[in-house]
């Protein structure tokens, strides 16, 4: 049986990122819809399923990899924020976080140091917070 997939997939695209993303959104979608009992949602969801289907299993490699190139190039902010978020997380007990009020920037700053004087890297801008 393996061996029945291994020859299946040769010359063809593969999973990707664009992929599992599209049937993270169906599997996502058909609870929703079966919990609203939204019967065209069956179809939606089937659809994208088809479509990530049909793009692992293609032949068109370069096609498929120049969706999957702009796909990653519009999720890019999103996985960037995502990691962000969960570096802040990890590091909750540790540091605390600041945002600079003159240029946004996120400054990461050691937790128990009492009120200290901040000053950005970025545009130099100095001010008071307690950690």
């Amino acid at each position: 049986m393996r061996q029945f997939f291994h020859r299946l997939m040769i010359g063809r695209y593969g999973p990707d990122h664009l992929g599992t993303a599209l049937f993270i959104v169906a599997f996502v979608l058909s609870i929703v819809f079966s919990a609203l009992r939204f019967t065209i949602g069956s179809a939606i969801t089937f659809v994208l399923l088809a479509i990530g289907l049909c793009r692992m299993y293609s032949r068109n490699i370069p096609a498929r990899r120049k969706e999957n190139d702009k796909f990653l190039v519009i999720i890019a902010p999103l996985r960037a924020w995502a990691r962000r978020r969960v570096s802040a997380f990890k590091n909750r007990k540790t540091h605390r976080f600041f945002v600079c009020p003159s240029c946004r920037n996120t400054l990461r700053v050691p937790r128990g140091r009492g009120t200290i004087q901040i000053t950005c890297p970025r545009c130099g801008e100095r001010f008071v917070k307690k950690t």
